[in-house]
């Protein structure tokens, strides 16, 4: 485990570079916004380097300051653009398909057999990371604020420029257009 007293410090931030990029990508769907962010988080770790000290993994320490990073770049972007909702009815047709009149399932889904399983393989992940870029971006970054960072309603609403309502009602079609899409590109495999 590398301690700051290191001379190869350097070197081992910069192995786990790949890593974060990757982390960072899925979260700001953008290669720019994700190298910014795993440059910050990188010089971040520099500069604070007498603050680790070996009691967590090296990895889990940077994905850390990563987070926080990642948090304050979606900041700067919703600052800098103003919200839309002009995807949504389109996003809404598409995922709405899948019910009827009655909001009941036109055709229900199959069954996992094991999912636990599944969420062990790597080609699982990967076709994730592949259903997460088909979403809409804004519907992509509440799912993946919601379920890979932690944030809460309050915080996502924040961040995005939405109501609570309008935050489930993304994260819900977020959830559904992802069972779908792995249920055709994954489980659908078998």
């Amino acid at each position: 485990m590398p301690t700051p007293k290191d001379p190869d410090f350097r070197a081992q931030l910069e192995r786990q570079r790949p890593y974060l990029l990757r982390f960072a990508s899925l979260q700001l769907r953008s290669r720019e916004a994700a190298e910014d962010a795993v440059q910050e988080t990188l010089l971040a770790a520099l500069a604070g380097e007498s603050g680790f000290a070996g009691r967590a993994n090296l990895r889990t320490w940077l994905t850390g300051i990563l987070k926080h990073k990642i948090v304050d770049a979606i900041r700067r972007a919703s600052r800098e653009r103003p919200a839309s909702d002009a995807g949504l009815d389109a996003e809404a047709a598409e995922v709405e398909n899948v019910f009827d009149e009655r909001g009941h399932w036109d055709e229900h889904p199959d069954p996992w057999e094991h999912p636990e399983r599944a969420l062990e393989q790597k080609q699982f992940l990967e076709a994730l990371e592949r259903c997460l870029e088909g979403l809409p971006e804004r519907t992509a970054r509440a799912f993946m604020m919601r379920e890979h960072l932690g944030a809460g309603t309050d915080q996502i609403c924040q961040e995005l420029g939405i109501t609570p309502t309008h935050c489930w009602v993304m994260l819900y079609r977020a959830r559904m257009a992802l069972r779908q899409c792995l249920e055709t590109t994954w489980f659908g495999r078998q």
